[in-house]
């Protein structure tokens, strides 16, 4: 099944990305992976993703610096993105909302629980 949807998934941990992505990939979507924020806001401005699912905790730039950059570039603005966090604590989940998160997934979530929030984004986005 093709959904025809192309998803960025940023974690610096190896075993979550990877899990998400081939998950997403067996489910139809198109998936590209950043281990990191620069390489995030690389890919998202070089391959115009549908949906980003983008952790807080990154090894350079956090995940909230790189929704702030995401959203102020016309090129990637209107691109949703998920925050997924092991931080639960409602300062941090505000301020993902803020710089301009669509939801905040609380780690850990199980695949299924990531592709119902995606789908309900990306098809948003595309119509």
């Amino acid at each position: 099944m093709r959904t025809g949807l192309r998803a960025l998934v940023v974690d610096d941990y190896d075993d979550a990305r990877v899990m998400y992505s081939e998950f997403l990939a067996f489910k139809g979507f198109e998936v590209v992976q950043a281990e990191n924020g620069l390489q995030a806001i690389a890919q998202a401005t070089s391959v115009l993703p549908d949906l980003i699912i983008l952790d807080l905790a990154l090894p350079d730039i956090d995940g909230i610096e790189v929704t702030r950059r995401l959203k102020r570039s016309p090129a990637t603005e209107a691109i949703p993105i998920v925050m997924l966090t092991a931080n639960a604590q409602a300062r941090m989940l505000d301020e993902a909302r803020k710089a301009g998160c669509v939801a905040v997934l609380v780690k850990p979530c199980t695949p299924e629980e990531l592709l119902e929030v995606v789908t309900a984004f990306a098809q948003v986005r595309t119509g």
